[in-house]
């Protein structure tokens, strides 16, 4: 089965998905929305849940580089709240430190413009987020 891979920001939902062993993830979309308003990222994932057969949903969590949680690490816990009681895949924290700016280094190394890097960086962050579990589980 796949695995989904999400990095929530504060307007944008990253979402990445793996290939069908749960071997490789790439990044598949970012969804904008108003602050703190999840309903249009949670239609987005009902969607996408709908179309894919997936067991696990990966959400990253940004922890401070002392391990401590901060602002946006609470706001990811009351997202995954959100995920649970309306979702019923398996949802599993996965430490994102540093997990933005290894995606822009990723993307810089492949020489995507500027511009695209913009567009893509919560995705592929998502993708690097949901490799970062698939390697651990492997």
């Amino acid at each position: 089965m796949k695995k989904l891979g999400l990095d929530l920001g504060n307007r944008t939902l990253g979402i990445a998905i793996s290939d069908a062993e749960g071997q490789l993830a790439r990044g598949l979309e970012t969804v904008r929305f108003d602050t703190e308003d999840y309903e249009k990222p949670l239609k987005r994932l009902e969607a996408l849940l709908a179309s894919h057969a997936i067991d696990v949903i990966v959400l990253g969590l940004p922890k401070n580089m002392d391990n401590s949680l901060g602002e946006q690490a609470e706001k990811v816990m009351q997202f995954k709240e959100l995920l649970t009681t309306r979702f019923t895949q398996t949802i599993i924290l996965q430490d994102e430190r540093l997990s933005t700016k290894f995606a822009e280094q990723i993307m810089r190394l492949g020489n995507k413009q500027r511009k695209k890097r913009k567009e893509t960086i919560d995705q592929e962050a998502a993708a690097v987020i949901l490799q970062s579990y698939l390697d651990t589980i492997k």
